[in-house]
């Protein structure tokens, strides 16, 4: 595998840490190189981040240091290799309008992603199609894009749109978002006691069926707790959780129970660690948000590095407390990294893709090997992809 070329940030801690040093902290000088060689060595991959079509024009686009959470400028500096970036459209109403508005809104996103990579960078980066084209991308020293579709309400009723969403590229999608659609339940019935299939639809477990025979993965991220188990039941291939974390460190309906970790498991899929601070200790980031409010109503001046001192944010050691926990849980095979940039998501140590080492190095500093460190960041998610696609080609072959 070829290796990263170094960023001029990590190759600055290179010349400052390669030095041999007999001072008391020569430990942890060691653990900040193996860091990152690893991190440089390793293709590092991100399931999630939003987009606005607007950053996708031409004198404003993410070729350039847009103030966004992921952009190619970020990317480089923080050594993040492949971004998934996300055909997302509201829950909106069940009607033929409804459908159509949704149906342009995706299409915008999956013009500006192909503008992205075929008009304003395409010496830097290049759209994957398929789990093999991320290794060729990163061999000629390219970032690479992928295409998630968060919600699949746009398709409308007509299923002959799943197979033109896999010929625009994408390659994972989620029959739900916040609130009950025409697939599926969606896990906001949980707030409110409401469903509307008790699971999944007739027509959702057919759109399942169309996303296994095409290879497109399936997303359990979004749907309720019976839906996921439905979903699971009818899938004949791996399902992901494209940005999602583990309940028992943060209840809310979003993240993922120890039941549906096992469910996730035994179908041979992937849960992608959500980097999103409510998500990842919801107690910690309400107690920061009250009292950087508080503080602030009283001082508006305060810097916010004071406030963080009183109130601790939610940070990347807290992040990686979710991988540890689902590692643990359901085996280190099963689990990988989201972040959720632009899309709410970011924490202390990985405010946006610029800071992606920072993971690589907790990592380290709790024990993951190399080959562990691997699976997490791509080698997991990839292997899903992988799957998926020789099921696709096997239903493809029966017919």
């Amino acid at each position: 595998m070829k290796m990263k070329k170094l960023t001029l940030s990590l190759l600055v801690m290179s010349f400052t840490f390669g030095c041999k040093s007999e001072n008391p902290e020569k430990k942890e000088v060691g653990i900040m190189q193996k860091a990152q060689l690893i991190h440089l060595k390793t293709t590092t991959l991100d399931t999630h981040n939003d987009i606005d079509i607007k950053n996708f024009t031409d004198s404003l686009n993410y070729s350039m240091d847009t103030d966004t959470q992921v952009n190619l400028p970020k990317m480089i500096e923080g050594a993040l290799d492949v971004s998934w970036l996300i055909v997302y459209t509201g829950q909106g109403d069940l009607t033929p309008q409804g459908y159509k508005k949704a149906g342009e809104n995706a299409q915008e996103k999956f013009d500006a992603i192909n503008r992205f990579t075929q008009k304003y960078a395409p010496n830097k980066i290049a759209l994957a199609r398929t789990a093999a084209d991320v290794d060729s991308l990163r061999e000629i020293g390219k970032k690479v894009a992928m295409i998630g579709v968060e919600n699949a309400y746009p398709i409308g009723e007509d299923l002959s749109e799943v197979k033109r969403y896999f010929d625009l590229g994408a390659r994972y999608m989620s029959l739900a978002h916040n609130g009950h659609n025409q697939f599926s339940d969606s896990n906001t019935g949980e707030f409110d006691n409401t469903t509307k299939h008790n699971g999944i639809s007739e027509l959702g477990k057919k759109a399942i069926e169309l996303m296994n025979y095409y290879g497109i993965m399936v997303d359990i991220s979004h749907p309720s707790k019976e839906a996921i188990r439905q979903t699971i039941l009818h899938s004949k291939a791996p399902v992901i959780a494209s940005h999602s974390s583990a309940r028992a460190l943060s209840d809310h309906p979003r993240n993922l129970d120890d039941q549906q970790l096992k469910w996730i498991k035994e179908s041979g899929g992937v849960v992608q660690t959500v980097a999103l601070a409510a998500f990842v200790n919801k107690e910690k980031h309400k107690r920061f948000t009250k009292g950087m409010d508080s503080i602030l109503k009283q001082n508006p001046d305060t810097d916010l590095q004071k406030i963080k001192t009183l109130f601790p944010a939610v940070d990347v050691s807290d992040f990686v407390d979710h991988i540890d926990y689902i590692k643990n849980k359901i085996g280190v095979d099963h689990v990988g990294i989201s972040s959720d940039f632009d899309g709410g998501g970011g924490i202390e140590g990985w405010r946006d893709a610029s800071e992606t080492f920072n993971i690589t190095l907790e990592l380290v500093k709790r024990g993951y090997s190399e080959e562990e460190i691997g699976k997490i960041w791509s080698g997991n998610l990839l292997r899903v992809l992988s799957r998926v696609e020789v099921i696709a080609q096997e239903l493809q072959k029966k017919e």
